[in-house]
């Protein structure tokens, strides 16, 4: 089975997965970035600054083979 890697850039800083998520294919790792960014995303509050969050989803080999990107910008009307 596959091996997929999950790193997510906040904006400032870079957590890279070391460990990894053995997956069938792309598309179940594309499922698994989608849950992380979803987690993110329920845990925003009202920003004082537009937040941007940026997931890539490496392969074994180190290719990027996905990426997520999610911002979030509150604009007074």
């Amino acid at each position: 089975m596959p091996r997929y890697f999950i790193d997510l850039h906040d904006g400032a800083n870079l957590v890279r997965d070391h460990k990894g998520f053995d997956l069938p294919d792309l598309a179940a790792a594309q499922a698994q970035a989608v849950r992380m960014m979803t987690r993110i995303a329920q845990g925003l509050s009202d920003p004082q600054v537009r937040q941007d969050y940026v997931i890539a989803v490496r392969d074994e080999q180190g290719a990027v083979r996905l990426r997520l990107r999610l911002s979030y910008d509150v604009e007074p009307g």
